[in-house]
């Protein structure tokens, strides 16, 4: 160590040692790049995106975003990527927004402002978040942090979708806020929003649109029938925010979204300020004080090389990808695609209509596609407040790149649902049977699980001890038991595993 009360660098061999470790544990990752990974990540397949907006970032590296007064440089690109946003999403000038750290706390936000302005009005008691149970659950995290109730509209087990009517008739004067998707997530279907909007416009509630995953896509999307997608965004009469992720289809890397406003005064009320303490003034606009500029800066950069013709550009290669996979799909026996998907997102269901001997589990299926290289999403079902049950399904989420690796992924997917057609779908009682005690040993509340108990389920499952916390490669068995086990204890199960992977271990 230096003797001078200074620190320095790490010599050339320390500095390769460092990262090459690095390299060593990236590579055993789910490559970022390629294609092969049909969720989480959004290449655009242009690597010279990839490289302006890690030199972008690097030059904001030491900048704080907390003090855009201090760092001007903060307010420029937050002023340039919110306008270029307000112009994309059908805003006005009377549209103002933030740049976030992503859409968790771009929903929390909107959340948090329908709260606030839903008691200044007046507002008693616990406020309610309606949404359709698709919508993303960063609401119902919104809800829990914020002191609403989450009211889940039930949608159809066969297209995803959900009645205007059946979200309108649940209004009343204790709800904050009314959410839809543009897509939802889970299923790609577009929620009702010109209806929805009206009706709360009638009803003075606010309605928010989710648009984190096709705010930066569905401007350029058309339908089967290659018209332009009817109004979903700022444009409608009703709507009072949005949400949008850059770092999904705008290729930014993580995390970065933004939330629009309709009106100064609403976007003011998502901000915290207090000067009731001794230091600094604080006016924080999101969740965050101090934050990062990187992604921020990051993300304009790509709006400036891309503009909207460039984003337009890509957009084509999503949908034209889009259109082929749903389309080797839809062929292959003993599968469907759910619904009418909009934008770049497809969920794969069972075919009930065919005989039991042809049908294809989607996570058998999906297990299938992994032992060839390539890792789509399981998705488990879900029983809802009406009783009705929406069938565990398989998500691909379609990027640019994957236009190029269609010759090599169309192949894998009919090959892999033939290898498992036939094969039922696992039995939630034969994973509890398999397990030391049977199903007994899986309490059926969740306060019955302290951190030892529900580490010794998960490692019983095979879910604890791989390498670096990897899963199984079999992941249709631990679906099929969160999809059985009351909600709760899922919830405690999945909390310790992801905790146990990020302790530190023991020295050897």
């Amino acid at each position: 160590m230096p003797t001078d009360g200074t620190a320095r660098a790490p010599e050339g061999a320390r500095r390769e040692e460092i990262l090459e470790r690095l390299r060593a544990l990236r590579a055993a990752d789910a490559p970022t790049h390629g294609g092969r990974v049909l969720s989480y990540v959004y290449d655009s397949g242009r690597a010279e995106l990839d490289q302006l907006a890690a030199a972008a970032a690097a030059q904001m590296q030491a900048v704080n975003g907390l003090d855009p007064t201090t760092f001007t440089s903060v307010a420029v690109l937050e002023r340039e990527v919110v306008g270029f946003a307000r112009e994309l999403l059908g805003g006005d000038d009377e549209v103002v927004g933030s740049v976030t750290s992503g859409g968790t706390e771009s929903c929390l936000l909107a959340v948090k402002t329908a709260r606030d302005l839903w008691r200044a009005a007046g507002g008693v008691g616990t406020p309610r978040v309606v949404a359709p149970v698709t919508v993303h659950a960063a609401f119902r995290k919104a809800a829990k942090l914020f002191g609403a109730a989450f009211d889940g509209v039930p949608v159809s087990p066969e297209t995803g979708t959900v009645g205007a009517s059946a979200i309108v008739e649940r209004l009343g004067d204790d709800v904050a806020l009314v959410v839809v998707s543009a897509p939802s997530y889970p299923f790609a279907a577009l929620d009702p929003v010109v209806e929805v909007a009206a009706a709360c416009r009638d009803a003075g509630i606010a309605c928010h649109v989710d648009a984190c995953i096709g705010g930066w896509i569905l401007p350029f999307w058309v339908d089967d029938d290659g018209a332009p997608l009817s109004s979903w965004n700022l444009s409608v009469p009703g709507v009072t925010s949005l949400s949008a992720d850059l770092h999904k289809y705008g290729y930014a890397p993580k995390g970065v979204s933004v939330l629009l406003h309709r009106g100064r005064d609403r976007h003011r009320a998502q901000y915290f300020a207090t000067t009731d303490w001794p230091g600094y003034p604080v006016v924080n606009p999101t969740l965050l004080g101090s934050k990062s500029a990187g992604a921020l800066a990051a993300a304009w950069a790509i709006i400036q090389a891309l503009g909207a013709e460039g984003f337009g550009e890509l957009a084509a290669q999503c949908l034209h990808a889009t259109w082929v996979l749903r389309n080797v799909i839809e062929r292959i026996e003993g599968l469907r695609v759910m619904g009418e998907p909009v934008g770049p997102l497809l969920a794969v269901a069972v075919d009930e209509s065919v005989p039991p001997e042809r049908r294809v589990d989607p996570h058998h299926w999906a297990d299938a596609v992994r032992a060839s290289g390539w890792i789509l999403q399981q998705q488990p079902g879900l029983v809802q407040s009406d009783g009705v049950r929406l069938p565990h399904t398989t998500h691909l989420t379609i990027t640019p790149v994957t236009e190029s690796k269609l010759g090599e992924l169309s192949p894998v997917l009919s090959a892999a649902a033939d290898a498992v057609r036939g094969i039922p779908a696992v039995s939630p009682a034969d994973v509890l049977n398999a397990l030391p005690g049977g199903g007994a040993a899986v309490p059926q509340d969740a306060a019955a699980l302290d951190s030892d108990s529900a580490a010794a389920l998960l490692g019983g499952l095979g879910l604890l001890g791989g390498a670096n916390g990897a899963l199984p490669e079999q992941m249709a068995p631990f679906l099929a038991l969160i999809e059985a086990l009351p909600h709760p204890v899922s919830e405690r199960l999945l909390t310790e595993l992801l905790a146990r992977v990020v302790e530190p271990r023991p020295a050897p």
